[in-house]
C-alpha cells in the first residue's frame, strides 16, 4: 500500500523582552538556577499578572509579516495540569481567541513553490525546567523560564515530507529573527519544535492517528524524527497494528522516538479565561505603527536581490535567508568593485564556509565588509590572483593583518611583467619537450601541465591571463 505523511508542526518561539510576559523579571539567558524566579513566576498567594505590551507587539509584528488576522480582542487562559517545573498548577495561554489568527508562509519543495497554513499564533508564558545531572539520582527545578514570553505558531496539516517540514521550519526561523522578535537560539531553547505526524492510505481523506514528538532542538533532528516516526508507524499498519495517539521523545543518540504519554486532548486541560487578566484590546494605531515598522521580508530582498544584482534565485535565497547575512553582503557590495556575482561567491563560499568551521555567527564576523572588499578589489586590479587571494583571506582570517599588509608582508603581488612570463614560459616549454610535442599532435588538455608548471616556479605569482595568453602564442609558434 501507498501511504502519504501529513505533518503539522508547532513551534515555540521565545520573545526578544527584556523582561517577562506578566511581570518585570528578568529573561537574560544563562543565570544561576531559580535567581530569575520572581513572586509571579512561583506562584505566592496575592500576586496578579500585569502583561508586557512589548509581548503583544512583537506578536502582532510576526502576524502582520505572514498577512495573518490580527484579533483586535484577544483572551488568556488558564491551561490547566500539574507538573513539578508549573507552581502555578497551570500555564498562562491562549485558547479560544488567540491574538494571531489565520496566516500562510510559502515555502520551497522540489516541485516548486507551496503555501502552508498557519491556524494561529497566541501568547503564552514559558514554564521552568527540570534538571537531572550531577543530583545524585534526584531531580531539581529551575525556574528561571517561568514566565518568558512566547508565542506558539501552530501550522495547518499541510507539509508530506519531512523535507517539507524542515523547509518551513527554516523559513520561520529565518522570519523571527528577520524580523528582530527573537534570537532563534535553538540551543538555548528559544526556538522550539513539536511535530505531529501521521500517515493515511493516498487518496483518503481523513487525517491517520498522529504522535505528536516533543521539544526537537535541531533541524536536522526534526528531519530524522520525522522519517523515522512515519518508518514506524508505516510498520505497524502494514503488520495490522494500530497507531496511538500519544506524545513521544526523540533519542538522537539511538535515532529513535519513544513514547512519553498518551496524548491529552485540549479538554483535559480545563481551559477557562483566567479571572486576574482582563481582555487584551489592541486599537487601530497600535496595529498601524507596529506595520510601518516591518523590515523589508526575506522573501522581498530576495526578489530585490535576484532583479538588482542580478543573482540566481538560489543565490538570493542563500544570502537572504539570514539578516545579518544580507546585510553583510550589501555592505561588501557598495563598497567593492567588482561583480555581484563575484561578491556572492566569495560571501557563500569562503566566507560561510570560514564561519561553519569557527562555529561562529555572521554577527561575531572576524572580516568586515570593508576588509573584504578591499581582498576583493585586489584581484579585480590583479595585484593578487583569485587563487592568492584566499590565502590572504585565511590570513586575514587568522588576525594576521588586513589585506594590502599581508600581501606585502608574504610578498604576493603577482607578477605581471610580460618579459619575466614569457621568460618563464620559455623556460617551462624547453624543460616539457615531450608535453609540446603532445600538444602540437591535438592533446589540448596538455596546457593544463604547462600553466601548473609555471605557475610553480612563480609560487602562484604570475597572472594566469597572461600566461595562458603568452603560452599559447609560444605553442602557436
Amino acid at each position: 500500500m501507498q501511504w502519504e505523511t501529513v505533518i503539522g508542526l508547532e513551534i515555540h518561539v521565545q520573545l526578544q523582552t527584556r523582561s517577562k510576559i506578566f511581570s518585570g523579571a528578568s529573561t537574560a539567558y544563562g543565570a544561576e538556577p531559580n535567581t530569575q524566579a520572581c513572586d509571579v513566576s512561583i506562584a505566592l498567594p496575592g500576586v496578579l499578572p500585569v502583561m508586557n505590551i512589548e509581548a503583544a507587539r512583537l506578536a502582532v509584528k510576526f502576524g502582520l509579516a505572514i498577512g495573518a488576522q490580527i484579533n483586535r480582542r484577544s483572551v488568556f487562559a488558564r491551561k490547566n495540569y500539574f507538573y513539578p517545573d508549573l507552581p502555578k498548577g497551570y500555564q498562562i495561554s491562549q485558547f479560544e481567541i488567540p491574538i494571531v489568527g489565520k496566516g500562510a508562509i510559502e515555502i520551497e519543495t522540489p516541485d516548486g513553490p507551496k503555501s502552508v497554513g498557519i491556524t494561529r499564533a497566541h501568547l503564552e508564558e514559558d514554564a521552568g525546567k527540570s534538571l537531572h545531572e550531577n543530583l545524585d539520582g534526584q531531580s531539581g527545578i529551575d525556574l528561571n523560564r517561568a514566565g518568558t514570553p512566547l508565542i506558539e505558531i501552530v501550522s495547518d496539516p499541510d507539509m508530506r515530507s519531512a523535507t517539507e517540514a524542515v523547509s518551513y521550519l527554516r523559513k520561520l526561523h529565518s522570519l523571527v529573527r528577520y524580523l528582530g522578535i527573537s534570537d532563534g537560539n535553538m540551543q538555548e531553547g528559544s526556538f522550539r519544535c513539536d511535530a505531529n505526524v501521521s500517515i493515511r492510505p493516498f487518496g483518503q481523506e481523513e487525517y491517520g492517528t498522529r504522535a505528536e514528538i516533543k521539544n526537537i532542538n535541531s533541524f536536522r533532528f526534526v528531519e530524522k524524527a520525522i522519517n523515522y516516526e512515519v518508518d514506524r508507524q508505516i510498520d505497524l499498519l502494514e503488520d495490522d497494528s494500530k497507531v496511538i495517539q500519544e506524545t513521544r521523545l526523540y533519542d538522537a543518540d539511538k535515532d529513535e522516538t519513544r513514547s512519553m504519554r498518551s496524548k491529552e486532548e485540549a479538554h483535559d486541560y480545563r481551559y477557562f479565561p483566567d479571572p486576574d487578566l482582563p481582555p487584551m484590546v489592541l486599537d487601530d494605531a497600535f496595529i498601524a505603527e507596529i506595520l510601518e515598522s516591518l523590515p523589508e521580508l526575506p522573501h522581498q530582498r530576495q526578489l530585490r536581490f535576484v532583479k538588482e544584482f542580478e543573482l540566481n534565485a538560489r543565490d538570493a535565497d542563500q544570502l537572504t535567508s539570514d539578516r545579518a547575512l544580507a546585510d553583510y553582503f550589501e555592505s561588501l557590495q557598495a563598497l567593492t568593485k567588482v561583480s555581484p556575482r563575484i561578491a556572492s561567491n566569495w560571501v557563500l563560499g569562503d566566507l560561510s564556509a570560514a564561519l561553519n568551521q569557527s562555529e561562529i555567527e555572521i554577527t561575531d564576523i572576524r572580516i568586515s565588509a570593508k576588509e573584504l572588499a578591499t581582498l576583493l578589489d585586489r584581484i579585480e586590479d590583479k595585484t593578487i590572483s583569485g587563487k592568492i587571494a584566499k590565502e590572504v583571506f585565511t590570513a586575514m582570517w587568522n588576525g594576521e593583518g588586513s589585506a594590502d599588509q599581508i600581501i606585502k608582508s608574504k610578498g604576493l603581488k603577482q607578477i605581471t611583467d610580460t618579459d619575466a612570463i614569457e621568460s618563464i614560459v620559455e623556460q617551462v616549454l624547453a624543460e616539457s619537450e615531450e608535453q609540446v610535442l603532445q600538444y602540437r599532435d591535438g592533446n589540448q588538455k596538455v596546457i593544463g601541465y604547462f600553466v601548473g608548471q609555471i605557475m610553480k616556479k612563480t609560487a602562484g605569482k604570475a597572472n594566469p591571463q597572461q600566461v595562458n595568453e603568452i603560452l599559447r602564442n609560444k605553442l602557436g609558434q
